[in-house]
């Protein structure tokens, strides 16, 4: 798909018209429609008429989420469990023309999600509504359209409002991306194209496809429909042309089965795919043609063995992620999750649970081409309320068309390998669970039998009435972490997942000891490990979680430990707005990321990376700026044979991980100076770690994930901004306010630390550091050239990096 400017899509429009002869027209044009919006926060009457004047509004680009424009505030209806942001109502406008000739054509306009309740008119003419934030949704057009001179006006109401109506930050507005579609009165009607791949061998593959076409014309037609796989180099390997009839305003299904010779298999480590290329021939007239990726391969779910994919068994390394982007709020952008999945990846994470609802679309095309496996949920409630406005309210006559449009619209991604169809419902109490559940599963398996189906439960026992309706294939375990190991002999022959883990918290680079006592929530404030005195911090040292979850060691020790546990999916992949267990006000965020929410690693993410990846790994904390008399805990995370600390050069001893404990600690009477680790394999050096008591505060560094961005008006670059001493070590406690410049074609759209208490605008162009960090997000425009930001402190050397615009050429 293709985004354009307003001016791109006007001119491409017209360029379209008129000569659709041939073999080589473009039949299906796919347009984005994000730009040049008219918006409104606050309620007005009217609205949605032709002649209503939208002059004055704001003009702005989707996708937009207009509550992270807003004031952190604790008297805000979506309470601090919301973010403590505002919601309220919106109204969007969008003028747009068409030419003369396109009065033949179809044109369908979908969205891909508008939190929440949104409706749409056009010209006037109400289209419908959809109450669910996290559906894709689409509307025909074209009995309503003008063309020629006269403009047509789309309008949509969105009302985040009343609230609360979810649990964690949902964010408002049209916050995903928007699409106008332009095909010929006979198409391919949009996500009915299923792909399967029902027998793969290491020789062939049988790729099954079907799909329908529709006729809306007034006359019936004799069609073609050609069928052509190609592999991942884009080569064709095999095709078939089907006959077809069709009468007015009729549509007719359509399949086939294709041979695939030495299959190259879609995996985590190489996620090749292969695209379904269909195209719709009236006599030699193209009418339309859609592509569609696949990818060929299978798995399993054993109640010994656990989880296999293509014959290879491998844990289910997994996080679980909320859909908001940190400072961007919920408005979708491709290069942020793109940079989320990054982070991940270098963890060693393979496997991402979209809590609690539909994710947007690319996060999907993303995990596809980058190798990870996901559990795709659609349901954080059935008909029972976690929040008094949330989808309870609208699950009667609207759950079954969800739950069907959202597995139509992913089930041909070869990443998703598990339907979730609710978390932590409240009926697995009552006997409308059993009922609910057997509707839901029954709904998915008519449109797709080839992934496992499964609930997250809380816990699931045998008497859960969710789990014995019978008719899952994982019993999916949230927390419950000390019946994992019994789990053959309470639940013999079935399969597990562990669907939500650990739920331990933490703050990034604060840390309080000794650190070698577990400890839960709720807190007593008498204890240092959590502190109610203002600034609802953490100890980051693994030590600290909820009453129901456990520490990232406690939860990997047991997963890993047994065959027939196939896998986790952690709370959380990152902070995530809202929900900022366990404090309250002034807190706004979560404390259970193992990444902040500005994307910087806390330390647990580096266990993680010395367990699930094959890179060598030493890394050792905390920093090393303490009091003269304190007595510190030393900890490190590796995967080399053996560790030597040493302090100003005096050896502490060397020490070797077990699987008992998977760090390394020494208790270390805190003497200024060099805190020196270092590493070896078979009893040769192969990593050092050094960490220096940093001197105060001197000068700013930047340092930008990528200095080559497109002038697309999407891309981003994220640049961390760090506070160093002198010599260029990170001042552990800075907390300097940084003020931001930008000069060029870029602008500055979001600013964070990473701190959850700190209510800072993530729209301004200054931030204060948090432990010596801070991020700043820079968005390109159309236009190519140099941008330079610059960043200055007072009493510190400034510093500024250049970022160079140039031709789109995403790896997205």
């Amino acid at each position: 798909m293709m985004k354009f400017s307003f001016f791109s899509f006007i001119t491409l429009l017209f360029l379209a018209c008129g000569n659709d002869k041939g073999r080589s027209v473009i039949p299906r044009m796919v347009f984005g429609f994000n730009d040049n919006w008219r918006f409104q926060l606050g309620d007005t009457t009217g609205v949605e008429k032709r002649s209503f004047d939208d002059s004055k509004w704001r003009q702005l680009n989707l996708p937009h989420d207009w509550s992270i424009e807003g004031e952190f505030s604790p008297y805000h209806l979506a309470t601090v469990g919301g973010g403590a942001l505002p919601g309220g109502i919106g109204w969007y406008r969008k003028t747009f023309a068409l030419c003369d000739t396109d009065s033949v054509k179809r044109y369908a306009l979908r969205f891909d999600g508008v939190y929440m309740n949104s409706e749409v008119w056009i010209n006037g003419v109400f289209l419908g509504k959809r109450p669910n934030g996290y559906i894709s949704f689409e509307f025909d057009l074209s009995p309503y359209l003008y063309f020629g001179s006269k403009e047509n006006i789309l309008a949509v109401k969105v009302s985040n409002d009343p609230q609360p109506n979810s649990r964690w930050y949902s964010g408002s507005g049209i916050y995903r991306n928007v699409w106008l579609t332009k095909t010929a009165r006979i198409f391919v009607n949009q996500h009915v194209t299923h792909i399967t791949t029902p027998s793969i061998s290491q020789k062939k593959a049988v790729a099954a496809v079907s799909t329908e076409v529709h006729n809306s014309t007034m006359h019936p037609v004799n069609l073609i429909c050609e069928m052509t796989i190609l592999n991942p180099e884009g080569k064709k390997v095999n095709s078939e042309e089907i006959e077809l009839i069709l009468e007015p305003n009729q549509s007719q299904p359509i399949s086939a089965k294709f041979n695939i010779s030495g299959p190259q298999l879609w995996s985590v480590k190489n996620p090749d795919l292969y695209t379904m290329v269909i195209k719709i021939f009236d006599k030699d007239k193209l009418v339309d043609k859609t592509e569609n990726t696949f990818g060929i391969r299978y798995f399993d779910f054993d109640p010994k063995k656990g989880f296999s994919l293509n014959g290879e068994t491998m844990k289910i390394r997994g996080v679980c992620n909320h859909h908001d982007l940190g400072c961007l709020g919920t408005a979708i952008n491709t290069r942020a999750l793109e940079r989320q999945l990054e982070i991940m990846r270098d963890m060693g994470v393979n496997a991402i649970r979209t809590s609690h609802n539909p994710p947007a679309p690319e996060l999907l095309d993303l995990c596809d081409k980058m190798g990870f496996l996901v559990m795709d949920e659609m349901f954080d409630m059935w008909t029972k309320a976690k929040s008094p406005f949330d989808y309870h309210l609208y699950w009667d006559e609207w759950h079954a068309r969800d739950l069907r449009d959202f597995i139509m619209r992913d089930r041909n991604h070869p990443s998703v390998i598990i339907w979730s169809v609710g978390n932590e419902i409240p009926e697995q109490w009552d006997e409308s669970g059993a009922e609910i559940v057997k509707e839901l599963v029954a709904i998915v398996q008519e449109l797709d039998t080839t992934r496992a189906i499964t609930v997250g439960c809380n816990p699931p026992k045998p008497d859960n009435k969710i789990v014995s309706a019978g008719v899952l294939d994982l019993v999916g375990f949230n927390y419950d972490l000390a019946n994992y190991e019994a789990f053959p002999e309470v639940f013999p022959g079935k399969c597990f997942i562990a669907t939500e883990t650990t739920s331990a918290l933490a703050t990034r680079g604060h840390y309080e000891y000794p650190s070698d006592t577990i400890f839960r929530w709720p807190f007593r404030w008498d204890i240092p490990f959590a502190r109610e005195n203002g600034e609802h911090t953490i100890s980051a040292y693994d030590q600290v979680s909820t009453p129901w979850g456990s520490t990232h060691e406690e939860a990997w020790k047991i997963i890993k430990k047994h065959d027939y546990l196939s896998g986790m999916f952690i709370w959380t992949g990152f902070d995530y707005l809202g929900e900022p267990t366990p404090f309250g006000w002034p807190s706004r965020s979560s404390y259970f990321g193992i990444v902040d929410l500005a994307g910087f690693p806390k330390d647990s993410y580096y266990m993680y990376k010395s367990e699930w990846t094959t890179d060598t790994v030493l890394h050792i904390f905390p920093h090393w700026n303490w009091n003269a008399g304190d007595t510190v805990d030393v900890w490190c995370y590796t995967n080399v044979d053996e560790v030597e600390l040493t302090l100003n050069g005096a050896s502490l001893g060397k020490k070797s991980k077990s699987d008992d404990d998977l760090h390394l600690m020494w208790r270390v009477p805190y003497k200024a100076g060099l805190l020196q680790a270092k590493g070896t394999k078979g009893g040769v050096l192969v990593v050092e770690k050094n960490i220096k008591t940093a001197g105060h505060a001197s000068a700013i560094q930047i340092e930008a994930d990528r200095t080559s961005i497109s002038a697309d008006g999407d891309d981003l670059s994220f640049i961390t901004v760090s506070i160093r001493d002198t010599e260029g070590n990170i001042y552990p406690y800075a907390d300097n306010l940084v003020h931001f410049e930008i000069d060029g074609p870029g602008k500055i759209v979001g600013v964070d630390n990473g701190n959850p208490v700190s209510h800072e605008s993530f729209k301004e162009n200054s931030r204060m550091a948090f432990h010596g960090l801070c991020l700043v997000v820079v968005q390109s425009t159309h236009e190519r050239g140099i941008i330079t930001l610059s960043a200055r402190s007072e009493g510190l050397k400034g510093a500024k990096v250049e970022l160079q615009t140039g031709t789109p050429n995403h790896s997205y």
